[in-house]
């Protein structure tokens, strides 16, 4: 497999990163899996891009893009928060677009963005955990940015809740991409995705010797012996027990 391309430095914002004595150490608040944290954040924040803006994000994603057609293919951006992402999606001319938040606020701060972007408002917005996803429906393409480290300050089980869950709502060919800052955010026994890394965003360094950081966009396919209705379904064994 061709190695993953790699993309120009992007500045890092000082709110969530810190460096120490050369040493690279990414700042994840311990609440971040909790609702109380999103309320009082989205109270107050108007719009904020977690690990590169979204017309970064987006040529990350453009391989996956162009095979999908505007008019038909279903999206599912979850945790959008108070990110533009979606409307970058809707500009491309797609717009069977579900975006869900776990916080009711997101679901204001979206519509206002894509009012104040096409003046009207297209998109479908849901409150929805992603541990715990309800939906009755399928999608082509589920894309988080960064939601997935939040999920993962919940713990491991956290995180394949919400990778059980997404692997119910994928339709037949569709992928889950991610964007994580980790290298190993996958690296988990019995993990129901091949992931592949999509690309990688080289961080921009705060002193000249700091290592070399990267963020990770990764393409995640379910595996044929987890798709949901097989024997070995993640609807039967979330945790990868057994």
């Amino acid at each position: 497999m061709a190695s993953a391309p790699q993309i120009p430095p992007i500045p890092i914002s000082p709110s969530i990163f810190q460096t120490t004595h050369g040493a690279f150490t990414f700042m994840m608040a311990s609440d971040f899996e909790k609702q109380s944290y999103w309320h009082k954040r989205f109270s107050s924040e108007k719009a904020f891009e977690w690990l590169l803006p979204s017309a970064d994000f987006m040529p990350l994603v453009k391989p996956v893009l162009d095979q999908l057609d505007p008019a038909t293919a279903r999206i599912l951006h979850i945790g959008f928060g108070t990110s533009d992402l979606q409307n970058h999606f809707r500009s491309r001319g797609f717009r069977d677009i579900l975006n869900v938040d776990y916080e009711p606020l997101a679901i204001d701060r979206g519509r206002d963005l894509e009012e104040q972007a096409f003046g009207d408002i297209q998109m479908r917005y849901d409150v929805q955990d992603a541990t715990q996803l309800d939906l009755c429906e399928k999608f082509d393409l589920i894309v988080d940015k960064s939601t997935v480290d939040a999920i993962s300050c919940g713990g491991e089980m956290a995180l394949r809740r919400m990778a059980a869950g997404i692997n119910r709502c994928l339709a037949d060919g569709g992928v889950w991409i991610s964007f994580s800052y980790s290298a190993y955010r996958f690296d988990l026994d019995d993990f129901p995705f091949d992931v592949e890394v999509l690309a990688k965003v080289l961080t921009q360094k705060t002193l000249p010797n700091d290592p070399d950081i990267y963020h990770w966009c990764y393409l995640l396919r379910p595996k044929l012996d987890t798709a949901p209705g097989s024997p070995i379904s993640p609807d039967d064994n979330p945790a990868g027990e057994g």
